[in-house]
């Protein structure tokens, strides 16, 4: 089957999962952690997990959470590469489903509030020379729908009145320890183990 797009559609839509995330870098809705240059390289092969601790002001939220692999400033074999943020693995949560995926309810404002965010498997090589960089937001639109940021019944019968402005906040402490869960591959295994 042939498919033909409007001559206005937008081309990167076909690559959307590998496009060079630092178009969100200087975004003030999107939090960034990286590691620092890595030594050696860092296999990661098995699941991926966000624990947030967050709140909104809003009685709804998403939460997208992104691993990526950030390449070196200079990448002398394609120029193109240098400095690119390619997205490993990611995922988007809607906070009302944090108990159950049958029964949605509202998000307390401005409570903290635990949520898990799996980003299911990921089997990837981070180079020495590369850093690990996870990146948290609350929005993915045009990607994924708008969320209202206050609790409806069913967000596709959400009224323009039911959209509004909310403020998403992450916490890391000893009280609230968000991170995100990695399974990595030993870097020297032990002999006769695969």
């Amino acid at each position: 089957m042939d498919v033909t797009y409007p001559s206005d559609h937008p081309g990167g839509w076909f690559t959307w999962l590998v496009q060079d995330q630092r178009f969100v870098d200087a975004r003030p809705d999107v939090l960034t952690w990286q590691t620092s240059v890595l030594q050696d390289d860092v296999t990661v092969a098995g699941s991926v997990v966000a624990k947030l601790f967050a709140s909104t002001t809003g009685s709804d939220a998403d939460w997208i959470v992104k691993l990526i692999d950030v390449y070196p400033e200079k990448v002398e074999e394609d120029w193109k590469l240098s400095g690119f943020e390619l997205m490993i693995a990611d995922e988007i949560f809607r906070g009302r489903y944090r108990n159950s995926f049958e029964k949605p309810e509202a998000i307390t404002p401005n409570q903290v509030t635990p949520f898990s965010v799996d980003l299911h498997s990921a089997n990837h090589v981070f180079k020495k020379g590369h850093r690990i960089m996870v990146q948290v937001q609350s929005t993915w639109f045009p990607l994924y729908d708008r969320n209202p940021q206050k609790f409806v019944p069913n967000i596709f019968e959400a009224k323009d009145a039911d959209y509004q402005k909310a403020t998403q906040t992450v916490y890391r402490s000893k009280q609230y320890p968000s991170s995100v869960a990695v399974d990595f591959l030993p870097a020297n295994p032990a002999p006769g183990h695969n």
